[in-house]
């Protein structure tokens, strides 16, 4: 449902709007007296295109994660301070885990 009301506030912005029960499209009270409550069909095409964005970056969050994991600062600094290559090493390894497509 989260993607379905991100497609909302993407189409129209600033819109007032609730949606109640799990039949998104249906359930969508339209308060807005600016902007037009948008169609079934432009609310999956842009759920579509948000999905796909998405769907994307996953490549992303995974390497953010195995970011997190690591202590950059102490890495670069033991890197500086050894004439070693040990936080780019790393960083070249979860880039090659995970490829950006």
């Amino acid at each position: 449902m989260s993607i379905f009301i991100d497609a909302i506030k993407s189409l129209k912005p600033d819109a007032e709007w609730t949606i109640t029960g799990s039949d998104a499209y249906a359930n969508i009270t339209w308060y807005d007296e600016v902007q037009t409550k948008p169609t079934e069909s432009e609310l999956t095409t842009e759920v579509t295109r948000l999905q796909t964005i998405y769907d994307g970056q996953d490549y992303a969050r995974k390497r953010k994660v195995k970011y997190d994991l690591l202590n950059q600062d102490e890495m670069r600094y033991d890197d500086i301070k050894n004439s070693t290559t040990t936080w780019v090493d790393a960083i070249d390894a979860i880039k090659a885990e995970f490829p950006k497509p």
